[in-house]
């Protein structure tokens, strides 16, 4: 079985990696929500392993970075008032690094991101990594897309969980987590498998 096209190929969109000097850091939801409990993804710690390396090449590089947090109110495990919800410490915000607070999947609705980005006066290039990858990482790459910003994910440093397929059959994570990329690279954005790939890019 041969691949098909994607959609970015066949379109014509531009599949080069941004400078990381030259491109904003959006980490989304690198909560305690995901590490332990109902919400744990498999592969958790390596993703925020490689979120940490992501962080600080960032950092050093000079690239402005972004949190994005999800609250889901008092008594869930997305309460950003109680450790839970707490970003992770691996990863946690320094001084000067906004926070920006959501309630849906796509970190640009109803949210304050776009404002911040152009506060921080960034361009289109926005490097993605978070949790989780089916959900709030590909859907804020769609948001990010379809507002003209040019998102790239980098794999590694994301992490979902199985769950259910329509027929009740288990979805492995690794096969969510395949699936879930593979649709980001098909329009929304382009994806790396690394931090390496990225920062070496």
């Amino acid at each position: 079985m041969s691949a098909s096209p994607t959609l970015r190929s066949v379109i014509g969109l531009d599949d080069s990696l941004p400078s990381l000097g030259d491109a904003t850091l959006v980490m989304i939801d690198f909560q305690n929500t995901y590490r332990s409990g109902v919400m744990a993804l498999e592969g958790a710690d390596a993703a925020l392993d490689a979120a940490s390396r992501l962080l600080a090449a960032a950092r050093a590089a000079g690239s402005s970075v972004v949190h994005v947090i999800n609250d889901g109110g008092e008594g869930t495990p997305y309460d950003i008032r109680a450790e839970i919800g707490s970003i992770s410490p691996e990863v946690a915000p320094v001084a000067g690094e906004p926070v920006v607070v959501k309630t849906f999947p796509n970190a640009f609705h109803n949210t304050d991101l776009e404002k911040t980005l152009r506060n921080l006066d960034a361009g289109t290039e926005l490097i993605l990594a978070g949790f989780m990858t089916h959900m709030c990482v590909t859907f804020t790459a769609q948001g990010a897309f379809n507002l003209g910003y040019r998102p790239t994910v980098v794999a590694e440093a994301t992490a979902t969980r199985s769950l259910a397929a329509p027929d009740g059959t288990p979805l492995p994570a690794a096969t969510l987590q395949a699936a879930a990329l593979t649709t980001i690279g098909d329009l929304f954005g382009v994806v790396v498998p690394s931090v390496d790939a990225l920062v070496r890019g």
